[in-house]
């Protein structure tokens, strides 16, 4: 099976002006791109090593696989968590899971203040996380370094905020927090609840 670079629900220029078109062209058209032109790489190699019995490139082959295999659904999931705000971008969420945000962190004014702190503080590339871990049966908010790195295990992403420099830096430059404090204006909530939902079954 090959892995394609999936359409987006909306046009490069609807997020405006909370992210600028250029950003989405390239960021799309070309950095998630070579995500899935790795991770199709990194499987024929991995295929292949199998098939020879050469196995001594595994490790790097299978530290290739997590890094552009997160990136590719990192990156599926960022896009359908966003849209323009004259479809639905924005706002709050509603039914379960905004009671599951007032259980388990007391409101969504303290929720986004906790997403947001984590977010704008990533060291270096990666992601803010909110999601629904089975084991603990509750929202759990994490930062994921690069694609891939501090995951917890059991643990389902509903909303991801990339803050790889790619994804805000034509616009924004340095100003991470003033990305993410725009970024919310496009969260799609109805996604989100969406995994919530698919998340809990």
């Amino acid at each position: 099976m090959e892995y394609t670079l999936p359409a987006l629900p909306y046009d490069y220029k609807d997020l405006e002006p909370h992210i600028d078109e250029e950003t989405m062209r390239i960021h799309h058209g070309k950095h998630h791109k070579a995500y899935v032109d790795g991770l199709n790489g990194a499987l024929k190699k991995l295929a292949e090593a199998r098939a020879s019995g050469d196995l001594a490139g595994v490790p790097a082959l299978t530290r290739q696989l997590a890094f552009h295999a997160g990136g590719y659904f990192n990156h599926v999931v960022f896009w359908n968590n966003m849209a323009p705000s004259s479809k639905g971008g924005g706002g709050q969420p509603s039914g379960k899971l905004a009671d599951a945000i007032q259980r388990d962190f007391g409101g969504y004014d303290k929720f986004t203040a906790h997403f947001t702190a984590a977010t704008t503080t990533v060291e270096g590339n990666g992601w803010g996380v909110l999601a629904y871990h089975a084991a603990l049966r509750r929202l759990v908010v994490f930062t994921m370094l690069n694609q891939q790195m501090g995951t917890p295990v059991g643990t389902t992403p509903l909303l991801m905020c990339d803050v790889w420099e790619h994804a805000y830096y034509l616009k924004y430059q340095n100003r991470r927090p003033d990305y993410v404090k725009a970024w919310w204006n496009v969260v799609n909530w109805k996604d989100v609840e969406s995994r919530y939902a698919a998340a809990m079954k």
